[in-house]
């Protein structure tokens, strides 16, 4: 395994570590949490059979396991021995923040005993001051949100790069007599346009056929339509990834989700992937049988 392929997410306890390993699964990463530091080369030593897709290993570990800062220097030595060299991320805040959110959370902090709230973060500094200095990364999380900090953690892991694409993108058609789709982020509801379910030769095709795709594209309120709807879109979906949503669902109704709303979401399907978007495309009601409204 590659040096650029491990990383270790240490820090103050309340400063954001389960984002961070949050973010490092999202990006891929097999992930280890509260793993005490002797037992790390001995994992790295195991033959490693996950997926290909997977990007790499992230451990978190900090004083929860009482013994972290005492093992610490070795357990880095004992890894470099092996030939793999982790990027080291230490994530902190001021102590100010770490009251608030222990307050909020009602958790003990692990640096406890017969020591206050505010005694136990002013020790937990001191002891891991050694752990700070070997840190390639130092993130104060102090004015971060959960959403904030896990850009930070993806721009750390992608190099700053901004073509990575980590949300998934589903088209679903749907028919609104059969329910509105629980996942739905963005519906929309085309039962303005003409019904190629009133035209007998079309009835019983679906929005797949060419026919219908005629129909329904041909008209000129659904080339104005998608005209709008797909820049509104492009403008939308960057905004969304930014924000680090993981999934994104937008879902496109008509009555029997059969025609128009298969149709339609077969354009926008067809307009995110030539924007290389790589998006699903899921026809809920395609199938139902055709019945009289």
């Amino acid at each position: 395994m590659g040096k650029e392929t491990v990383y270790i997410i240490t820090g103050l306890s309340g400063s954001g570590k389960t984002t961070a390993i949050q973010a490092f699964e999202d990006a891929s990463f097999y992930c280890v949490d509260n793993m005490p530091m002797e037992l790390v080369p001995k994992f790295l030593e195991l033959p490693f059979k996950e997926s290909q897709q997977i990007k790499g290993i992230a451990f978190v570990m900090d004083m929860r396991s009482k013994t972290f800062v005492t093992n610490y220097a070795g357990g880095i030595s004992a890894i470099e021995e092996l030939g793999i060299f982790p990027e080291i991320i230490f994530l902190e805040a001021n102590v100010d923040t770490l009251v608030k959110r222990f307050s909020q959370t009602r958790r003990h902090h692990p640096v406890t005993g017969t020591k206050s709230l505010l005694e136990s973060i002013h020790s937990e500094i001191s002891l891991m001051q050694p752990v700070k200095s070997t840190a390639h990364h130092i993130i104060d999380t102090s004015a971060c949100n959960v959403h904030q900090l896990k850009s930070k953690i993806l721009d750390l892991i992608h190099k700053g790069k901004e073509n990575f694409a980590l949300m998934k993108i589903n088209v679903l058609s749907f028919g609104y007599k059969y329910g509105i789709p629980a996942d739905a982020d963005l519906i929309i509801d085309m039962r303005f346009l003409a019904n190629p379910y009133f035209v007998p030769e079309l009835k019983n095709q679906d929005g797949e056929s060419e026919a219908v795709k005629k129909f329904v594209l041909s008209n000129p309120e659904a080339k104005i339509f998608l005209e709008k709807y797909i820049n509104l879109l492009d403008y939308l979906i960057p905004l969304y990834k930014r924000e680090n949503k993981a999934y994104l669902t937008i879902a496109v109704g008509c009555t029997g989700g059969r025609h128009r709303s298969v149709a339609i979401a077969r354009s926008i399907f067809e307009h995110l992937n030539q924007k290389g978007r790589n998006p699903g495309l899921i026809h809920r009601d395609l199938d139902r049988d055709i019945k009289e409204t």
